[in-house]
């Protein structure tokens, strides 16, 4: 599953709400059936995590062996670093080095290790190519392909690149501003959107055939997220909206495989 969506709409505070540190407003978060309430000492048995930058995500008083171990240590158990950077690609003599010692990619690596040491069930990873050169970045994205593939464990996947999440995800939820606005199999979105903002977004997206041409920007302003909305919260922006927008919140409407939120939703 992939989460979507442009800057401040709210997909790293759902990373951190899965993991117990972010406190809930209102609702609930189940994992593997229990409620999320704060951080528990064994998250790393149910949750693996995945930071942005793997620099700012490593001790860097610790050499990278006795990071990747660290879930064992947590839990009270014994790990094997060597077998936890063979299965991500590092060669185990790596694991005396410190984070400073190390390229961009092989630290992306060594917080991937760590994150799958006690095969969880849910790997979290929030933009987790996002600091790396592109050619490392294939590297990273092949990796967990394979991981995803040989595990059978689910992935949350955070990013701002549409292209690396149509080549990994099965699923796409579209979040704006705090809200999944659509959720579906990643053809049917990519392919035929239902909502405008899933239409915009997947229309700012560069690709060849718009080489050399910005795309127009939905029209106002982004909302303070702040605001207590009464209606779409997408309404100011969007070229479709008409009274009952800006007075009534869109209801669910699910469609095949599909969920989303909107009064007037784009049809092909």
């Amino acid at each position: 599953m992939a989460v979507v969506g442009e800057s401040g709409c709210g997909k790293t505070t759902l990373a951190r709400a899965i993991l117990g540190l972010q406190a809930l407003n209102r609702g609930q978060i189940a994992l593997n059936g229990s409620q999320v309430k704060g951080v528990r000492r064994d998250i790393a048995k149910h949750v693996g995590m995945v930071w942005q930058d793997p620099y700012a995500s490593l001790d860097p008083r610790w050499q990278v062996g006795r990071s990747a171990c660290e879930p064992f240590d947590l839990t009270g158990q014994k790990g094997n670093a060597e077998a936890i950077f063979k299965e991500v690609g590092l060669d185990p003599k790596l694991a005396d080095r410190y984070p400073h010692q190390l390229s961009g990619g092989q630290r992306q690596r060594v917080a991937i290790g760590r994150a799958l040491a006690l095969k969880p069930p849910l790997i979290v990873c929030d933009e987790p190519t996002a600091a790396l050169d592109l050619s490392i970045r294939a590297q990273i994205l092949n990796l967990l392909r394979r991981v995803q593939s040989d595990l059978g464990c689910s992935f949350l996947y955070i990013s701002h690149d549409l292209t690396t999440v149509r080549f990994l995800a099965d699923r796409v939820a579209v979040m704006y501003l705090g809200r999944i606005v659509e959720e579906g199999p990643a053809q049917a979105v990519f392919t035929d959107p239902r909502h405008p903002y899933t239409r915009a977004l997947l229309d700012s997206a560069p690709t060849l055939e718009k080489l050399m041409h910005l795309p127009d920007a939905p029209p106002g302003e982004i909302p303070d997220p702040r605001t207590r909305f009464v209606g779409c919260r997408f309404e100011g922006r969007c070229a479709f909206s008409t009274e009952i927008c800006g007075k009534i919140d869109p209801p669910e409407t699910k469609e095949d495989l599909r969920r989303y939120y909107c009064h007037h939703p784009v049809r092909p």
